[in-house]
């Protein structure tokens, strides 16, 4: 299986009020689904995958950039479809089936090379869920791809929320990866 880099820092993370190429939005997006996660009587919890891959940040997003691309480049999603709304609504169903989850996209930036998402609807046990993914610049050349989540797991599922994110990413993660492998 592909090698996954270590998580980067964000500025969630550091305390700082922002960082180069992120727009505010998505710092006052962590802000407000941390407070409200934390309001919630669960604690609040998050997860960041990351990977490097061997292309440039904008060939990265032109594969994972378009809201509704993930049924191309995800192993586990089988279909995409989108509700034609501002901003748009995704709707994903897993190859078997089985799983269907609804997210609305909540904040997108195509210069900075990030989108948010939440979940209207998942088979997730969270609440308060907010995901991001992004394209960086690599630190050795070519591209780093991080995908984040933010979110309150229901009472007692918390290593379950965990897992399934996990997988959920990682698996995203090394697609990405092997698309640009040489």
């Amino acid at each position: 299986m592909p090698q996954l880099a270590k998580p980067h820092e964000d500025a969630s993370a550091t305390g700082r009020k922002g960082r180069p190429g992120v727009p505010a939005i998505f710092v006052g997006l962590f802000a407000l689904a941390s407070v409200s996660a934390l309001t919630a009587p669960v604690r609040a919890a998050s997860l960041s995958r990351s990977v490097d891959v061997d292309a440039t940040p904008s060939q990265v997003w032109s594969l994972n950039g378009p809201f509704c691309s993930i049924s191309d480049w995800h192993p586990a999603v089988g279909s995409c479809t989108l509700d034609g709304n501002d901003p748009p609504t995704r709707t994903l169903v897993t190859r078997d089936g089985r799983t269907t989850f609804v997210e609305p996209q909540v904040a997108r930036s195509d210069e900075a090379h990030v989108y948010a998402y939440t979940f209207k609807s998942s088979p997730f046990p969270v609440q308060h869920y907010i995901g991001t993914i992004r394209v960086v610049p690599g630190q050795g050349g070519g591209a780093t791809v991080i995908w984040r989540g933010v979110y309150a797991p229901d009472p007692g599922r918390e290593q379950e929320a965990n897992d399934d994110f996990a997988a959920i990413y990682e698996a995203g993660l090394a697609a990405i990866q092997a698309r640009f492998a040489n």
